[in-house]
């Protein structure tokens, strides 16, 4: 009998992260690899909140902080919401994690009973079906398509809803996809939810400030503060602070919902790193204009992979409005075969054909619910995407 638990085995190991390993150990081995398939920054940190971070440690900061984080953090976290997306949260509505998906994972796990069903738009990150299963629950993926630029329609969550529906999970800008809702499809979504008091939301807006074309980003709460009550609002210093390994995430949410996390947090990480919520107040309470420079970076190389890819033979690519990832079809290439003899028969042959014969690591889109795609992450200088589009323009020429 083995020792591992029943509810281990609902789940699988993150096949991002195991693409990213894979590139990893290649390049070990002296193999001239460049890796899109990581989804984080490629910059640096900002000088100032290192700055902030090196300072906490210099005055002793190092100690256990409240488990939902420091009052000063949660008072700049919520002052932030207010000037960000005109949404009013007390400090104690506030959490602290470490990262977003902590947060992810404490608001379904405190909240799961076993076959409570969550609705997921697909293509989705790919750990929110593996935190419903941990729990207990019951992911519903809902297919969106690219003629519906990725997002759910109100119609599609309509037909999605059952009695055991408890969340709705959206994300925006969407990781894979890029996609990001726009006002009128939020309405058009909220006007459904209102519908069914049933229903809560957690919304993973960790994207939201890496947004092009001059697009604005909007969150469900603020578009109907009707579903303020029952909406968790996540966001996090990750990506638009180039902070991924710091690892907070942070969210708004009701005091009793919050409450409710705060107990779990407290039985599993407790509080964030005392110094990376130094570095965060600093991050969220400091000036913004680091953001805009990514944000141009961002959106030079957007276009680059975008043009790039839509003059390869077989492959095609939806333009995205956000984060930083570019989610092309591949169903020009399927059935054919590479210069190795392998024949592609589904979009894993492809990605993992495309990193062994080219040293091009990218991610398959069955790993985001959605097959016949992949997704190149676009974060990463330009000189390494003109060699990897070059490198997969090859591979996808030479296909028979």
């Amino acid at each position: 009998m083995s020792f591992i638990s029943e509810k281990l085995n609902r789940i699988s190991p993150s096949q991002t992260i195991e693409i990213t390993d894979r590139a990893r150990v290649m390049q070990a081995q002296g193999k001239d690899v460049i890796s899109l398939s990581a989804g984080e920054p490629d910059f640096d940190t900002p000088e100032h909140i290192c700055r902030a971070a090196v300072k906490a440690i210099e005055e002793g900061k190092t100690r256990y902080t409240n488990v939902a984080g420091t009052l000063e953090l949660r008072k700049a976290i919520a002052e932030r919401f207010l000037k960000d997306s005109a949404l009013d949260y007390s400090p104690e509505e506030i959490i602290v994690s470490t990262g977003g998906k902590q947060v992810i994972y404490n608001a379904i796990m405190a909240t799961i009973n076993p076959g409570d069903e969550v609705i997921i738009p697909a293509p989705a990150w790919v750990s929110y079906p593996d935190i419903v299963n941990l729990a207990g629950g019951k992911p519903v993926i809902v297919p969106c398509s690219e003629e519906q630029n990725f997002c759910l329609t109100g119609e599609g969550l309509r037909y999605a809803i059952t009695p055991k529906t408890k969340w709705l999970i959206l994300n925006s800008p969407n990781n894979p996809t890029g996609a990001a809702y726009t006002q009128e499809r939020l309405k058009d979504l909220a006007a459904v939810l209102l519908e069914h008091p049933h229903i809560w939301v957690l919304m993973d807006d960790i994207y939201d400030k890496l947004v092009y074309d001059g697009f604005i980003s909007y969150t469900m709460a603020q578009i109907e503060p009707r579903l303020k009550s029952r909406t968790v609002t996540m966001n996090g210093v990750s990506k638009a602070y180039a902070m991924t390994g710091w690892r907070i995430g942070y969210a708004g949410a009701p005091v009793e919902l919050v409450k409710a996390m705060v107990k779990l947090q407290g039985q599993s990480t407790s509080n964030a790193s005392s110094i990376s919520q130094a570095a965060a107040y600093a991050a969220v309470t400091g000036p913004q204009s680091c953001i805009e420079t990514m944000v141009d970076a961002y959106q030079q190389r957007r276009d680059f992979v975008v043009q790039s890819i839509n003059t390869i033979r077989g492959l095609s690519c939806y333009k995205p409005m956000g984060a930083f990832y570019v989610f092309a079809s591949l169903a020009g290439c399927l059935g054919k075969t590479t210069k190795t003899g392998i024949l592609l028969k589904t979009d894993a042959d492809f990605v993992k054909a495309l990193l062994e014969e080219e040293g091009v690591a990218t991610v398959h889109g069955s790993a985001f619910l959605y097959p016949g795609y992949f997704r190149i992450s676009y974060a990463t200088s330009m000189e390494n995407l003109q060699e990897a589009c070059h490198r997969i323009q090859r591979f996808c020429g030479e296909l028979k």
